[in-house]
């Protein structure tokens, strides 16, 4: 499903390389295969989940989570990126993408789904045995059996790797009895399939394990109250010399820590465009009540008040969902290209998403702060009802909250985009000393103030994108040079900095997106979607001013300040646009069509 044949681009490569539109994926891209599956998953949710959203909070039919996944099993829904030879579809990341998007908007259940096919079946998919894979795969990939997945303790959570839970081996060698507790296990309550990690005696490093409930030793606590995601099973989860058969470890010994990283990264890019499926659903029905809504005799849809909410929800969905795309593409480029060079299938994938773990930390922080985004704001559109239990922005605005917590608070994410990006500079992987000493000269150099007598589309846009780029290489490159290896302690300036990062490579997304789309239908065709990308570019650029200037200010001083903020003005400089007026004309767009129709 390439685009086009182009020089494949390395992770973190965007920042200081240029994109062009034909090189990316946009969701316009899919086919009608595709288009089919995204159908099918609508069906299902409106069939077996919107229906039933009380009840499955309620949790008083234990069952009913367990038979709504056995539904999205029989559809193949819990085995889209599984292989055919295991009893799955074999389709592309990008179909596994758009599945995990569109049951985004599913709730409690969307978090089940995402649970079992995801941190459930993966670790077994990508680092089990042929033996493991031809007995477990096939049943999850039905949905025979649940998966749940057990990492976090009570002392260990960002830090993972502190864990206490041990691993003996018994004394005839054939198993290994794990003791110790887990918490915040979804699925927990009725999975039949625990990926569990574990020390072995005095490891430095966790071990995985696949432990099925059937082996005992196994007791849980009763479900945890939440304040979000109610109807989905979260439990604590107690192992008390659990025997796991010696052939269950998963892969080799310590590399239980390598195992949940990797698979951490899959999880945040699909928590991500979860998070935008569920930020399109709550804008529908926010437009849906702003145009039945009458206030002073009116809609409220007709309120300038109401059109900046509805218009600015719309901006940041549509380019997250770009740069998820644009993304998610680049992972199934780096995948083929490896298994076209004799990679096994297993391994080129989880590589390639290693290649991209940076694109993934930034798209699990943006999405999910883009679904936060518009739940409260679909709060404030709702008014009085939109704090009542009856309306639908109650359960939307609770259930939206965990996602800046599960898969990595977004304070680590940003930190780790930073840490990934510096240590593959270090590495020489990723050139960015480079650029960075190129922007330091250009500091230095007289400025550029004549018009550009270049002409087509986004040329402005385009220089500003580059300089939006030159400013977030400006600001890092001084900070490195500061603190040098205690930079990991100015965590304030690191998330400053991963503020800069994201927006430019969202910014940058959805600019292309809509250049390529312009390419295909005409400038006519897309004057609502130019205009988003222009709002989105104009606010990056404001974000990253003030994230730049709040980054060097905390270091710099006398003439390395002043040298520092003329360059922050300089490199965040755009003409000035009527963003009143583009607004405007995105959100009267989704008034006439009663949805986000994007």
């Amino acid at each position: 499903m390439t685009t086009t044949e182009t020089k494949a681009i390395k992770g973190g490569e965007f920042l200081i390389r240029e994109t062009h539109a034909a090189e990316i994926f946009t969701p316009e891209d899919f086919n009608e295969e595709q288009k089919m599956i995204r159908q099918q998953c609508e069906d299902f949710l409106a069939k077996e989940v919107w229906p039933k959203l009380d009840e499955i909070d309620s949790m008083k039919n234990p069952k009913l989570m367990p038979e709504i996944l056995d539904k999205a099993g029989e559809l193949g829904l819990l085995g889209t990126s599984v292989p055919q030879e295991l009893g799955g579809f074999g389709m592309d990341f990008n179909t596994s993408m758009l599945v995990a998007e569109v049951l985004g908007a599913g709730h409690s259940v969307a978090v089940a789904v995402s649970a079992h096919t995801g941190i459930g079946t993966l670790p077994i998919l990508y680092y089990g045995n042929d033996a493991q894979k031809k007995k477990y795969i096939p049943k999850l990939a039905s949905g025979e059996w649940k998966a749940a997945y057990c990492l976090t303790e009570p002392d260990s959570g960002s830090d993972a790797n502190s864990g206490k839970t041990k691993a003996v081996l018994s004394k005839d060698g054939k198993h290994y009895l794990i003791t110790g507790q887990k918490m915040w296990i979804t699925n927990g309550g009725f999975a039949d399939i625990y990926v569990v990690f574990a020390k072995i005696d005095n490891d430095k490093n966790l071990t995985g394990f696949i432990v099925e409930k059937s082996f005992g030793g196994i007791t849980m606590n009763e479900e945890e109250k939440k304040m979000g995601i109610k109807g989905s099973s979260t439990r604590q989860i107690f192992f008390n010399d659990c025997p796991v058969p010696v052939e269950n470890m998963l892969s080799e010994r310590e590399n239980g820590f390598k195992i949940a990283v990797n698979i951490l990264n899959i999880g945040r890019i699909k928590l991500g465009v979860a998070a935008i499926g569920g930020s399109k659903a709550t804008l529908s029905k926010a437009i849906n009540y702003a145009k039945e809504r009458k206030q002073f005799g009116t809609s409220i849809s007709n309120f300038g008040a109401i059109k900046h909410k509805l218009a600015e929800s719309a901006v940041k969905i549509y380019a997250s969902e770009s740069a998820h795309y644009r993304a998610s593409q680049n992972i199934d480029d780096a995948y083929h290209a490896l298994v076209a060079g004799g990679m096994e299938s297993g391994k080129a994938r989880l590589k390639a998403l290693e290649e991209f773990a940076i694109e993934c930390a930034i798209l699990k922080v943006h999405g999910s702060e883009v679904l936060d985004f518009v739940t409260d704001e679909g709060v404030q559109i709702y008014g009085g009802m939109g704090f009542s239990a009856e309306g639908p922005m109650d359960r939307a605005y609770r259930d939206a909250r965990i996602n800046r917590i599960f898969e990595g608070t977004n304070e680590i994410n940003r930190l780790l985009t930073i840490d990934m990006i510096l240590k593959r500079a270090m590495k020489g992987t990723l050139d960015l000393m480079g650029p960075a000493s190129a922007v330091q000269k250009e500091l230095m150099g007289i400025p550029d103030f004549g018009a550009s007598d270049e002409e087509g589309l986004f040329v402005k846009e385009k220089k500003a994108l580059a300089n939006l780029k030159k400013a977030g290489l400006m600001a890092a490159g001084a900070a490195v040079q500061k603190f040098m290896m205690k930079l990991s302690d100015e965590q304030e300036v690191l998330m400053n900095l991963a503020d800069m990062l994201i927006e430019g490579y969202v910014a940058e997304s959805v600019l292309l997106r809509v250049e390529k789309l312009i390419q295909q239908r005409g400038e006519k065709a897309c004057e609502v979607e130019k205009e988003m990308a222009i709002i989105y570019l104009h606010e990056a650029i404001e974000k990253a001013a003030s994230a730049g200037k709040s980054a060097v200010t905390s270091f710099a001083e006398g003439d390395e300040l002043r040298l520092m903020m003329l360059g922050l003005k300089r490199f965040t400089k755009i003409d000035a646009y009527n963003l009143k007026n583009a607004r405007r004309k995105v959100a009267d767009y989704m008034i006439e069509k009663g949805r986000y129709p994007f």
